[in-house]
């Protein structure tokens, strides 16, 4: 029995675009993201979905609304699929970051994992969270096509879950803005199928430091 999720990282925001942490706050798309959540709605009315879920965060609920409405399935929303708590990063550009927190910004580059921006989330934690809601979606939806609509570091995590790259270990995939990211659960485990398709789109933003 095969579940077949697709997975979709939000569309752009103003604060994407500043390179600003935007964490679990909630941030709206911006006129490129609304277009970009028009394009993945595009992409994918063709197709047939049994469920599709969001974090609860707007930029993520902007961009699967498009094609909710095209397929008329109600959106289930989801908090554990929100993006890291960036603690005191949050509203700061990370250039900001860099001179106003250095040692926290020195934590945070070298992907430690029991750093917590002394007011936010572990990375250990935030990816066993990430990998236990999309588990649990999986469970709930055995031999189903299910659409996903989430945040950069999710994504990130659950690349790592699937190919066994350390937390610790630099980013070398894309995770692009409304890119469109396709795996296969089966009994004998997780498989991408194609990550960080933006064929629908004009372009989009990677601009995750991590």
């Amino acid at each position: 029995m095969t579940t077949q999720l697709c997975i979709v990282r939000h569309g752009e925001t103003a604060w994407n675009a500043a390179h600003r942490v935007q964490g679990q706050l909630d941030i709206p798309l911006n006129a490129i993201g609304l277009r970009q959540a028009q394009a993945v709605g595009g992409a994918l009315k063709e197709e047939h979905f049994d469920a599709i879920y969001s974090s609860d965060l707007a930029r993520a609920r902007q961009t699967a609304e498009s094609i909710a409405n095209l397929l008329t399935i109600k959106i289930r929303l989801e908090k554990d699929l929100r993006e890291r708590h960036y603690g005191i990063f949050e509203r700061l550009t990370y250039a900001e970051v860099k001179i106003r927190y250095p040692e926290d910004y020195a934590h945070f580059e070298a992907r430690d994992p029991d750093y917590a921006f002394r007011t936010g989330e572990r990375l250990r934690d935030f990816s066993a969270r990430s990998i236990a809601v999309l588990s649990s979606i999986v469970q709930r939806h055995q031999g189903e096509r299910v659409l996903v609509f989430t945040h950069g570091g999710v994504l990130d995590k659950l690349y790592r879950f699937i190919t066994g790259l350390p937390l610790s270990a630099p980013r070398d995939f894309g995770i692009p803005n409304a890119g469109l990211n396709r795996i296969e659960v089966t009994p004998s485990g997780w498989q991408i199928c194609s990550w960080a398709d933006i064929a629908h789109l004009e372009g989009a933003l990677d601009d995750l430091p991590e």
